[in-house]
This record gives C-alpha cells, sequence and structure tokens, in this order.
C-alpha cells in the first residue's frame, strides 16, 4: 500500500520560513519524479513544484521561484519542500505526489499517488 505522508505545515507571519516534508512508503522511490502542488480556498490546485529521481531536475511555478526550494533524500524514501519569505498568498493546503517516470512533470494528472495534504497558513 502506497502512502505519502506530509508534515511540517503550519502558522507562520509574512516572511517567515517553513519546511515541509514527504514521507514515502510501499513503492520503489528511486523510481518516482516527486511534486509538491498546493490549493488555496476556493481555488484549484496548483503545480509548485517537482524535482526528478535523482535530484538532479528541478522545476518550479514562477511564482515560488527564488524562494521555495525542493529536494529529496532516496535513501530516507522523502522529498522536502524549504520555504522561505513566504507571502500570505502562499496560504493553502501543500500536497506531496509522486510520478512514476524520470523527469519531474508540471500536470497534475500525471502524478500516480497523493498524500491528504498539510496546512499552511502565512499571516501578513
Amino acid at each position: 500500500q502506497v502512502q505519502l505522508v506530509e508534515s511540517g505545515g503550519g502558522l507562520v507571519q509574512a516572511g517567515g520560513s517553513l519546511r515541509l516534508s514527504c514521507a514515502a512508503s510501499g513503492l520503489p522511490f528511486r523510481t518516482y519524479a516527486m511534486g509538491w502542488f498546493r490549493q488555496a480556498p476556493g481555488k484549484e490546485r496548483e503545480f509548485v513544484a517537482a524535482i526528478s529521481w535523482s535530484g538532479g531536475t528541478t522545476y518550479y511555478t514562477n511564482s515560488v521561484k527564488g524562494r521555495f526550494t525542493i529536494s529529496r533524500d532516496n535513501a530516507k524514501n522523502a522529498v522536502y519542500l524549504q520555504m522561505n519569505s513566504l507571502k500570505p498568498e502562499d496560504t493553502a493546503v501543500y500536497y506531496c505526489a509522486a510520478d512514476h517516470t524520470i523527469m519531474p512533470r508540471r500536470q497534475e494528472m500525471e502524478y500516480d499517488y497523493w498524500g491528504q495534504g498539510t496546512q499552511v497558513t502565512v499571516s501578513s
């Protein structure tokens, strides 16, 4: 049974930082590209960042470039999202997702497995 479990969300003031973690189990983690998506209240879920199976290639949505960093530790079956300089518009539920492919992709429909999400709230 595949499980993706996110953690690290919370309430932070604008300008602050959070580090999200996603622990994966039940799948050959090294063969999956991983992504982070988010869904703000009243909005559709959107792509945030993705990383290749090796960690050598990363993609980001424009609004988080220079502020967020995605990384992975294949020995720990984990993927991370370091979020710096947080803004109120970053407030959302953040989801970890796994895509059985080498290179990361931005399209939600390509991902095979999803976590339950972790809430990130940025106050102004």
